[in-house]
Protein backbone atom coordinates (compact mmCIF):
# COMPACT_ATOMS: atom_id res chain seq x y z
CA UNK A 1 0.00 0.00 0.00
CA UNK A 2 1.44 3.44 -1.42
CA UNK A 3 1.49 5.73 1.85
CA UNK A 4 -1.55 7.84 2.11
CA UNK A 5 -1.26 11.61 2.79
CA UNK A 6 -4.80 11.71 4.79
CA UNK A 7 -6.38 9.12 6.72
CA UNK A 8 -10.10 9.57 6.94
CA UNK A 9 -11.25 8.14 10.08
CA UNK A 10 -14.84 7.55 9.83
CA UNK A 11 -17.74 5.72 11.93
CA UNK A 12 -20.89 6.33 13.13
CA UNK A 13 -21.28 9.05 16.15
CA UNK A 14 -19.93 7.11 19.76
CA UNK A 15 -17.30 4.70 16.90
CA UNK A 16 -14.50 6.37 18.79
CA UNK A 17 -13.40 8.62 15.46
CA UNK A 18 -11.88 11.39 17.87
CA UNK A 19 -10.19 9.27 19.84
CA UNK A 20 -8.66 7.33 17.46
CA UNK A 21 -7.85 9.97 15.89
CA UNK A 22 -6.08 11.82 17.83
CA UNK A 23 -4.19 9.02 18.86
CA UNK A 24 -3.30 8.31 15.29
CA UNK A 25 -1.88 11.76 14.42
CA UNK A 26 0.10 11.56 17.61
CA UNK A 27 1.16 8.45 16.63
CA UNK A 28 2.58 9.33 13.35
CA UNK A 29 3.31 13.18 13.87
CA UNK A 30 0.22 13.87 12.07
CA UNK A 31 -1.75 17.41 12.05
CA UNK A 32 -4.93 16.03 13.00
CA UNK A 33 -8.88 17.70 12.55
CA UNK A 34 -12.03 16.72 14.59
CA UNK A 35 -15.02 17.59 11.64
CA UNK A 36 -16.91 17.89 14.76
CA UNK A 37 -15.32 21.40 15.32
CA UNK A 38 -16.97 22.66 11.61
CA UNK A 39 -20.54 21.57 12.10
CA UNK A 40 -22.07 25.35 11.76
CA UNK A 41 -24.29 26.43 15.28
CA UNK A 42 -27.56 25.72 13.20
CA UNK A 43 -26.19 22.03 12.32
CA UNK A 44 -24.93 21.60 16.27
CA UNK A 45 -28.90 23.23 17.52
CA UNK A 46 -30.45 21.18 15.07
CA UNK A 47 -28.90 17.74 16.00
CA UNK A 48 -28.92 18.80 19.95
CA UNK A 49 -32.76 19.32 18.82
CA UNK A 50 -33.02 15.46 18.00
CA UNK A 51 -33.25 16.11 14.22
CA UNK A 52 -30.78 13.93 11.90
CA UNK A 53 -28.73 16.27 9.67
CA UNK A 54 -30.14 16.23 6.07
CA UNK A 55 -27.21 16.07 3.17
CA UNK A 56 -27.97 19.61 2.56
CA UNK A 57 -27.31 19.92 5.74
CA UNK A 58 -23.95 18.54 5.64
CA UNK A 59 -22.42 19.36 1.75
CA UNK A 60 -21.50 23.03 3.08
CA UNK A 61 -19.84 21.52 5.74
CA UNK A 62 -17.97 18.43 3.78
CA UNK A 63 -17.32 21.30 1.13
CA UNK A 64 -15.17 23.29 4.30
CA UNK A 65 -13.28 20.24 5.33
CA UNK A 66 -12.48 19.31 1.60
CA UNK A 67 -10.88 23.00 1.32
CA UNK A 68 -8.85 22.24 4.61
CA UNK A 69 -7.70 18.73 3.30
CA UNK A 70 -6.46 20.32 -0.04
CA UNK A 71 -4.58 23.26 1.49
CA UNK A 72 -3.04 21.02 4.15
CA UNK A 73 -1.78 18.69 1.41
CA UNK A 74 -0.79 21.16 -0.78
CA UNK A 75 1.17 22.89 1.37
CA UNK A 76 2.63 19.21 2.28
CA UNK A 77 0.96 18.21 5.54
CA UNK A 78 -0.17 14.59 6.52
CA UNK A 79 -3.21 14.89 7.93
CA UNK A 80 -5.89 12.63 10.01
CA UNK A 81 -9.86 13.81 10.04
CA UNK A 82 -12.20 12.11 12.19
CA UNK A 83 -15.63 12.44 10.27
CA UNK A 84 -18.34 10.51 10.18
CA UNK A 85 -18.13 10.19 6.41
CA UNK A 86 -21.36 8.05 6.13
CA UNK A 87 -22.19 8.20 2.99
CA UNK A 88 -19.92 7.37 -0.12
CA UNK A 89 -21.19 10.92 -1.35
CA UNK A 90 -19.71 12.47 1.60
CA UNK A 91 -16.11 10.51 1.12
CA UNK A 92 -16.53 11.41 -2.91
CA UNK A 93 -16.56 15.48 -1.56
CA UNK A 94 -14.20 14.98 0.57
CA UNK A 95 -11.82 13.36 -1.86
CA UNK A 96 -12.83 15.64 -5.03
CA UNK A 97 -15.12 18.87 -3.41
CA UNK A 98 -17.75 19.52 -5.55
CA UNK A 99 -17.96 19.84 -9.40
CA UNK A 100 -21.97 20.59 -9.62
CA UNK A 101 -21.68 23.95 -8.01
CA UNK A 102 -21.17 26.62 -9.92
CA UNK A 103 -18.48 29.00 -9.16
CA UNK A 104 -18.89 32.46 -7.58
CA UNK A 105 -17.02 35.39 -9.46
CA UNK A 106 -14.92 35.92 -6.32
CA UNK A 107 -14.03 32.05 -5.84
CA UNK A 108 -11.44 30.31 -7.75
CA UNK A 109 -11.27 26.37 -8.43
CA UNK A 110 -10.38 24.58 -5.40
CA UNK A 111 -8.21 21.24 -5.56
CA UNK A 112 -8.66 18.10 -5.60
CA UNK A 113 -7.09 15.01 -3.69
CA UNK A 114 -6.37 11.94 -5.75
CA UNK A 115 -8.43 8.58 -4.18
CA UNK A 116 -5.42 6.90 -3.39
CA UNK A 117 -3.53 9.98 -0.97
CA UNK A 118 -6.63 9.40 1.39
CA UNK A 119 -7.38 6.17 3.05
CA UNK A 120 -10.38 5.86 4.44
CA UNK A 121 -9.96 4.05 8.06
CA UNK A 122 -13.83 2.46 9.06
CA UNK A 123 -14.63 1.67 12.29
CA UNK A 124 -17.22 -0.62 12.18
CA UNK A 125 -19.07 -2.20 15.48
CA UNK A 126 -22.62 -2.99 16.26
CA UNK A 127 -25.85 -0.95 16.96
CA UNK A 128 -25.32 -2.53 20.49
CA UNK A 129 -21.74 -1.52 21.21
CA UNK A 130 -21.82 1.89 19.54
CA UNK A 131 -24.74 2.59 21.70
CA UNK A 132 -23.05 1.68 25.07
CA UNK A 133 -20.80 3.47 24.26
CA UNK A 134 -23.37 6.97 23.52
CA UNK A 135 -25.61 6.55 26.81
CA UNK A 136 -22.19 6.76 28.94
CA UNK A 137 -20.38 9.83 26.51
CA UNK A 138 -21.10 13.19 28.77
CA UNK A 139 -21.37 16.54 26.80
CA UNK A 140 -21.26 15.67 23.19
CA UNK A 141 -23.89 17.57 21.26
CA UNK A 142 -24.70 14.37 19.24
CA UNK A 143 -27.70 12.76 21.58
CA UNK A 144 -27.71 9.16 21.85
CA UNK A 145 -30.89 9.10 20.19
CA UNK A 146 -30.12 9.67 16.69
CA UNK A 147 -27.57 7.19 16.50
CA UNK A 148 -30.49 4.94 14.62
CA UNK A 149 -30.68 7.55 11.93
CA UNK A 150 -26.99 7.11 11.24
CA UNK A 151 -26.70 3.46 10.94
CA UNK A 152 -30.12 3.87 8.77
CA UNK A 153 -27.84 5.96 6.19
CA UNK A 154 -24.57 4.29 6.67
CA UNK A 155 -22.71 3.44 3.19
CA UNK A 156 -20.10 0.96 4.35
CA UNK A 157 -16.81 1.72 2.05
CA UNK A 158 -16.58 -0.60 -0.51
CA UNK A 159 -14.43 -1.40 -3.31
CA UNK A 160 -12.78 0.52 -5.13
CA UNK A 161 -12.51 2.94 -2.07
CA UNK A 162 -8.69 3.07 -0.85
CA UNK A 163 -9.94 1.55 3.25
CA UNK A 164 -9.53 -0.34 5.79
CA UNK A 165 -11.41 -1.66 8.03
CA UNK A 166 -10.91 -1.97 11.39
CA UNK A 167 -13.87 -3.13 14.49
CA UNK A 168 -14.76 -1.18 17.33
CA UNK A 169 -14.95 -3.82 19.51
CA UNK A 170 -11.49 -3.37 21.12
CA UNK A 171 -9.75 -1.04 23.35
CA UNK A 172 -8.86 2.38 21.35
CA UNK A 173 -5.14 1.82 21.72
CA UNK A 174 -5.19 -1.72 20.15
CA UNK A 175 -7.86 -0.07 17.26
CA UNK A 176 -4.74 2.56 17.35
CA UNK A 177 -2.44 -0.58 16.50
CA UNK A 178 -3.97 -2.55 14.33
CA UNK A 179 -3.98 0.86 11.86
CA UNK A 180 -0.31 1.37 12.27
CA UNK A 181 0.19 -1.87 11.34
CA UNK A 182 -1.95 -1.70 8.08
CA UNK A 183 -0.24 1.56 7.22
CA UNK A 184 3.40 -0.51 7.32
Amino acid sequence: MEAPLVLLVMGVSGSGKSTVGALLASKLGWKFYDADDYHSEENRMKMGKGVPLSDQDRIPWLCSLHDILVRDVASGQHVVLACSALKKMYRDILIHGRNDVPLKSNESAKGKLAGEQLLVVYLCGSFEIISRRLFQRKGHFMPPELLQSQFSILEPPSAPENFIQVSVDQSVSEIADAIMEELK
